[in-house]
């Protein structure tokens, strides 16, 4: 073949080259695009906006950094109670409550919401005047249920109105109306009785009257210091739990501590019979891997769900079901870790006499420790996560909590007291596990 052909056919494949990385270039955009077309049609993205209940989307946003307090008439018997959040545990005391609530007789109170709205419950009849639109009455009856009078004919969105119930939700707050009771609710910016509950003496102080009471040798409760009596009534609160919820984070630590500390002591040794170097029998090894490839193969949730059912619910339950997963996990990373070691150092062990178990302790373990360090520290920080979700299915740590307050959709601030602990729990422990991986493989490397 002359020079000359050879010079045309290398010219050809090179063009050849380039229209197919030219028709390449241009398929994976049209593959993508392909791709997120049928993801909108299948999931019906266009109607999503259609499906979202934007007024639920505020109500939960607003009660996630806000409080509400209840002003309820109970219809049955006549009563009024005052409560923050409608919870017993909040509850003013009869003929009490905040300075915005004003009773008015026997069985009337006015009620200054925000934003200049203002109600009056008077019997079972209720007088709501809305600035900009006007007059708001209804009146509860037995016979006809919630009979609603509106300064204008048409219902406007803000009003969800029925024979049974109505539903009114302003920027000044919400009312409810049923036959059973008469509600107004007023928004409130931050957590109410976060420290102290209404029956603790300590409600309503200043930080600086706490802290002069703190040092003060007047005692407020009998029977203890002020100090003692201001830490026993915050970790006592019948509302927030503060201890109750702290034990929950300790839970939830202890949960990913134990298992993933017993994977990772449970897969070491079976790694050393997974390893090509350290197990010569085929069968054996092969075995050992299909074992781990069933372990982490199944996802730590459905284990949690076979656990709980298999051992009833509980913290130990949850750390069983991080340990078998891991145990898979941690077997297929150390086991590739020890098929990577170098042997040099093993024999140089082994020329001083050293019996197997003695070579693996000090020519094998040495070598892959940092792997290992760094591998189940960062497990570690995975599964503090990870036990959150799986204490809310076996019933312990933060996770439980958390689902409980998301199940009743009545006291989002508590949800958003949860899910902030949660963070600063991952941040701390994301923290202390790099920390401590730096200063353990650092000394593995003796100092360097």
């Amino acid at each position: 073949m002359s020079m000359a052909e050879t010079t045309t056919g290398s010219a050809f494949d090179a063009i050849g080259h380039i229209r197919q990385k030219r028709r390449f270039a241009l398929a994976v955009p049209a593959v993508i695009l392909a791709y997120f077309t049928y993801v909108f049609f299948a999931f019906d993205i266009a109607g999503l906006a259609d499906r979202a209940r934007m007024d639920n989307a505020r109500i939960l946003i607003a009660d996630s950094y806000s409080y509400k307090t209840h002003v309820t008439r109970d219809n049955r018997t006549g009563g009024f109670t005052v409560a923050v959040e409608g919870e017993a545990k909040g509850t003013w005391p009869a003929g009490q409550g905040p300075d915005w609530v004003r009773f008015e007789g026997e069985d009337a109170v006015r009620v200054a919401l925000r934003h200049g709205h203002e109600l009056v419950i008077d019997g079972p009849g209720l007088r709501y005047d809305v600035p900009g639109y006007g007059l708001i009455t209804a009146e509860v009856s037995r016979r006809e249920g919630v009979v609603l009078d509106l300064p204008t004919e048409a219902v406007p969105g803000w009003i969800s109105a029925s024979d049974a119930r109505v539903d009114i939700i302003t920027e000044g707050g919400r009312v409810t109306i049923t036959k059973a009771r008469i509600e107004a609710m007023r928004y409130q910016f931050g957590w109410e009785l976060f420290w102290f509950t209404l029956d603790s003496p300590f409600h309503g102080k200043s930080f600086g009257e706490l802290v002069g009471l703190a040092l003060s040798g007047d005692r407020v409760v009998a029977d203890k210091s002020n100090l003692a009596a201001i830490v026993q009534d915050v970790w006592t609160n019948k509302m927030w739990r503060h201890g109750d919820v702290l034990w929950a984070i300790f839970e939830t630590i202890l949960m990913a501590f134990l298992g993933t500390m017993g994977a990772a002591m449970v897969a070491l040794p079976l790694a050393f019979a997974a390893a090509r170097n350290f197990s010569p029998l085929m069968v054996v090894r092969g075995a050992v891997r299909r074992v781990f490839d069933f372990l982490r193969g199944v996802d730590s949730l459905i284990w949690t769900i076979v656990l709980s059912r298999a051992f009833g619910p509980g913290p130990m339950t949850g750390a069983l079901a991080i340990l078998i997963t891991d145990t898979g996990s941690f077997g297929k990373l150390f086991s590739e870790a020890l098929e990577n070691v170098d042997q040099k150092q093993i024999e140089g062990v082994a020329s001083t006499g050293a019996k197997p178990l003695q070579r693996y302790r000090f020519g094998v373990i040495p070598q892959i420790m940092p792997v290992l360090l760094s591998q189940v520290l960062y497990y570690l920080e995975a599964n503090t996560r990870s036990a959150t979700i799986i204490g809310a299915i076996t019933g312990g740590g933060i996770g439980l909590l958390l689902t409980q307050a998301i199940i009743t959709q009545k006291d989002w601030e508590e949800v958003s007291y949860y899910i902030l602990l949660i963070l600063i729990m991952v941040m701390v422990m994301d923290s202390a596990s790099g920390w401590l991986r730096r200063r353990l493989i650092r000394s593995s490397h003796g100092g360097n």
